[in-house]
């Protein structure tokens, strides 16, 4: 074959490749379009019996309604600082003892440390559904139930095995010799710990965190089972307390949605740049 007979081929090639792309993205986001824009229709439109994509009378009293909490004690703004205390809590505390565990495990040869990753890996493999009775009645003793604290110690623990296995990877990348040059400088073993290896698994340290902030943020059951009073709920109850009702309310469950996913797009904004070289730098070293 010539040269010049390869280069349809390979033009055809990336036709083809990208004409696939498009179709899995646009397959993607329709229905993140076909919410928001049900968010701004009006009840006539929502119930049309030919309903079009965009809107034909544009309204906001879909998003006025859920951000007053039109049937609920509390306003979204309260729903949301829930949620948000329990993401950003979950985040923090899964973080820190992850990155711990994380260097224990790497760094150090205690005995059962094979059985130790072995036994994350299995724990991988139970859903949180499975283990949501024994879950409920342990927190019952402890007087956790119907309160955040017992949500955020359950999402903690949910993330913590996927975060060790995650950071393990990047702190076992880290050469030795940066840690033995700088103990031989008289550095202290915090100092080393902190100056030394934290800023090179920062990155995967962010992707970490990116995990158990989605978990946190966009999980239902737990919260249902643990949470009855509305003081205490997150924002995936209000949604169901609209699917609840009699007549579902599509504009409102549509813009309580499209609310619901703007924190998630703005906290992957932020951290998009160290999400990627850590997820790379992972997959290259880990």
């Amino acid at each position: 074959m010539t040269v010049s007979s390869k280069a349809p081929s390979r033009r055809a090639a990336r036709i083809g490749l990208n004409t696939a792309g498009l179709l899995v993205f646009l397959f993607a986001v329709f229905p993140v379009f076909w919410m928001v824009m049900t968010a701004f229709k009006t009840d006539e439109d929502i119930n049309s019996d030919t309903p079009l994509p965009v809107p034909v009378h544009w309204t906001l009293s879909h998003f006025r309604n859920v951000i007053s909490g039109q049937g609920l004690e509390f306003g979204l703004g309260h729903f949301f600082l829930n949620s948000l205390i329990v993401a950003l809590v979950t985040v923090a505390v899964s973080g820190a003892l992850a990155l711990l565990a994380a260097y224990a495990v790497a760094r150090t040869g205690f005995r059962g440390r094979s059985s130790f990753l072995i036994m994350l890996i299995i724990v991988q493999m139970v859903p949180l559904e499975a283990l949501l009775l024994p879950l409920m009645l342990n927190a019952q003793r402890l007087q956790l139930l119907n309160s955040l604290t017992g949500v955020i110690v359950v999402y903690v623990g949910s993330s913590l095995g996927f975060s060790i296995l995650m950071l393990r990877g990047f702190v076992a990348a880290v050469p030795r010799q940066l840690e033995e040059a700088a103990a031989i400088d008289g550095a202290s073993g915090r100092t080393v710990f902190w100056r030394i290896t934290f800023p090179l698994v920062a990155p995967g340290l962010v992707a970490t965190s990116i995990f158990s902030f989605v978990t946190a943020w966009n999980e239902f059951v737990i919260a249902f089972a643990f949470l009855k009073d509305q003081e205490t709920f997150l924002l995936p109850l209000t949604l169901s307390y609209h699917f609840g009702r009699t007549q579902v309310e599509w504009g409102s469950i549509m813009a309580a949605s499209t609310l619901f996913t703007i924190p998630v797009m703005i906290f992957f904004l932020i951290v998009q740049r160290r999400m990627v070289s850590g997820l790379v730098a992972g997959a290259v070293k880990g």
